[in-house]
This record gives structure tokens, sequence and C-alpha cells, in this order.
């Protein structure tokens, strides 16, 4: 299992390429690609990895993927083989910068949203109201062909570039990560492996196995290349998945702490309050 470097599907003549993602779950390996990706979840949830971004995603959720980011939306487990009919669908607009050419981003009509793109790198999560205007959009482009979806791109995209106020950044850092250095394979599994094994104790000496390396030097590894060390990084996915399961009143936190793989009730509070800036309390009262 490695990451994938995805080759986006769409002719020479096609600027704008809108894919529609309808299937049990969505797809679930860490990948990058060159065309920046604005995707509307409309059913399903789970956990997004985007860079050093680690966070839930829900329906009506919006998140901008920027050019070459490592991404993954990785759904809930009820998702797979699942007896209930879960089902996910997204909606995502991929476009190229290049395919206008360098000359169109100078021009003075262009200029707003050519320096929106500069910030696309590190991806936006998207909140109200803009969250719910973008939606009509991307359901417009949808409906649309030829020029009336150009037309319908460009609006959307001056509607970003004009309210960032309401616009999450995701990974706070460029990462030391690219995909052409041959280290794809070895982060893909580090990630997968967490994402799976996430509910149990997992030592750093049986992570840094999976990564065929040793602990000391799988410590420094991991750290260069997300600016977190792997327990950061383990707790957040945990700390995601409590999220979801506090929304369960049949469930206590005891028992949510233990499914998410703490040992005690009193550590996971301490770990989800620096993650989410709240108890588990308050994030039930506020949600």
């Amino acid at each position: 299992m490695k990451v994938v470097a995805f080759k986006i599907p769409k002719t020479h003549r096609e600027a704008v390429r809108l894919q529609i993602d309808d299937m049990p779950h969505l797809y679930d390996k860490l990948h990058q690609h060159p065309e920046i990706q604005i995707a509307l979840i409309e059913e399903s949830e789970g956990t997004l990895i985007a860079g050093d971004y680690v966070g839930r995603f829900s329906p009506g959720d919006i998140v901008v993927i920027g050019s070459n980011l490592p991404h993954v939306f990785k759904n809930d487990p009820e998702y797979y083989d699942s007896p209930t009919g879960a089902k996910a669908r997204m909606i995502s607009v991929f476009f190229d910068e290049d395919s206008w050419g360098k000359e169109f981003w100078y021009l003075a009509e262009t200029q707003h949203i050519r320096e929106f793109l500069k910030y696309t790198k590190r991806g936006f999560l998207l909140h109200s109201p803009l969250q719910e205007k973008a939606a009509v959009f991307l359901h417009q482009l949808l409906c649309s062909k030829d020029i009336e979806r150009l037309i319908y791109f460009f609006q959307l995209l001056s509607l970003l570039s004009q309210e960032r106020k309401h616009m999450q950044s995701l990974s706070l850092h460029e990462l030391n990560y690219d995909i052409k250095r041959g280290e794809e394979k070895r982060m893909s599994n580090i990630i997968q492996f967490t994402l799976n094994e996430y509910g149990r104790p997992i030592t750093l000496e049986e992570v840094a196995s999976i990564a065929n390396m040793t602990k000391e030097a799988f410590c420094r590894y991991f750290k260069e290349r997300t600016r977190k060390t792997y327990v950061s990084f383990l707790n957040e996915i945990r700390i995601s998945n409590a999220c979801r399961l506090l929304m369960d009143p049949q469930k206590t936190k005891a028992s949510i702490a233990c499914e998410v793989g703490f040992s005690n009730l009193s550590h996971f509070n301490r770990i989800f309050r620096k993650v989410m800036g709240q108890t588990p309390t308050d994030y039930q009262t506020n949600f």
C-alpha cells in the first residue's frame, strides 16, 4: 500500500473536471494530485488527514485540497461491510491553474483569485455562511455545461477569494514530504496502520517496525515530515474518533476513552482538552 499519485482523468480541452463519488466508502488511501480540489461531502462521516491536519468530516462540509497536498478521507468503521446500508457521497471539482496559461492570472480581473490560489497549498475547511453559498455553486456546476459551467466555476472562485475570513486553514505547514522522493509507501503504511489500529495500545517500537526503522530513526523521520511527534498524531486520530462517539448518549466517557485507545479516563480528558481546547463534556454541550 502506498501513496497514490493521482492523475485526474480529463481531456486536454477540459479546464474543469467534475467528479461524483457515490459508493459504500470514500477512497481511503493517502494520495495527492497536482490539481486543486474543492470537495463537498454530501453523505458519510470520518477522519480527514490533510498534510499535518487531522479532524472530522461530516455531511455538508466543503474542503479545499491544495495542489499535491497529501490527504485521505477515511470513513468511519460502519461504512465498511455495514449491514446498515451506510454509504458515502462526495462532489468534487478539480482544476489546474496552468489550464488557462500564466498570462491569464496576471489580468486585472483575475488578481483577487490569483492571490487566493496562492494560499490553497495547505488546504481549507469552509465555515458558515460561506459553506452554504459555495454548496449552491457546486450544485450549479453539476447541472450546467460549456460556458455556463465556467461562469459558475469562476463565480465560486471569486466567492472563496472574497470570504477567506470564513475559511479555516488545514495543514499548518508545507510539509517536507514529496511523493517523488520515494517515501510514499513508508508514510502511507504508517498512516494506514494508525487509522486501523488506534483503538489499542501502540508502542513506538511497533510503528517503527512498520516503517522498517529503529525507534529513534522513526521518531526523527516522522517529526521532520509532519512537524509533530507520532504520539501527537496518534492522539489526534483517537480524539477525532472520540468526537464521533461522544454523540452517542448510550456511551459513557470511560467506555469511549477505552474504545479509542486510552488506558484511563483522566488521560483521555487531559488529551481531549489539549487537542480540542475544551473538555469532552463541553464538547457534547456545544455540539
